[in-house]
């Protein structure tokens, strides 16, 4: 399928989010996680969402259209990392909080894992924080082409019990476009529930 993926709206404040009728798949993860280049490849684009060098780019929530599907991937702004003060780190929390508390039409978040660490505090109290929201969990390892496979197949099944789901976590590199087509089976999976 030909799927183009647009950016149709940037929200920076709670005031500005509004109700949007079609599906949302959210996109989270550490700062440097790989998020701008992952939105990149999906769109087979190297310019539309930006990549910094510097972790934390991502301040805003980032609604992406993709089409023909007619759903959004909502780009959320990294945690971790980012060098910011406290006060735009909390703004950040509580917009995020904002979308995610009272969203019908959030779907699932597919939380970025960097595949050359092992599973990280901030990572995992984010994905238990989604399950005592019962969001729906879609766990992506990035950067997939730099750890060797049996790293990666042992990362897949930490998460895998970590998150006690059927699926192993989808290996992902933006670089060589490894996993590129069934992350967008899940993707369209979970954006019809």
């Amino acid at each position: 399928m030909n799927r183009t993926i647009e950016l149709v709206k940037t929200i920076y404040e709670i005031k500005q989010l509004e109700d949007f009728s079609e599906a949302q798949i959210a996109l989270a993860g550490r700062s440097n996680v790989g998020k701008s280049s992952l939105v990149n490849r999906l769109a087979g684009q190297k310019k539309l969402a930006k990549i910094s060098s510097k972790p934390g780019k991502t301040r805003s929530l980032n609604y992406y259209k993709v089409n023909p599907d007619g759903y959004f991937l909502v780009d959320l702004p990294g945690y971790g990392y980012a060098k910011c003060s406290k006060t735009e780190r909390a703004k950040w929390a509580k917009l995020i909080e904002a979308y995610m508390r009272d969203n019908p039409q959030l779907k699932a978040v597919a939380v970025l894992l960097d595949s050359r660490l092992s599973p990280q505090k901030l990572d995992l109290e984010l994905t238990s924080y989604l399950r005592s929201l019962g969001i729906p969990v879609i766990p992506v390892l990035t950067k997939a082409d730099k750890p060797k496979q049996r790293e990666l197949a042992k990362l897949q099944s930490q998460w895998q019990e970590i998150l006690q789901q059927d699926r192993a976590p989808v290996l992902f590199s933006s670089k060589t476009g490894k996993g590129e087509e069934k992350l967008w089976n899940l993707l369209c999976e979970f954006a019809q529930l």
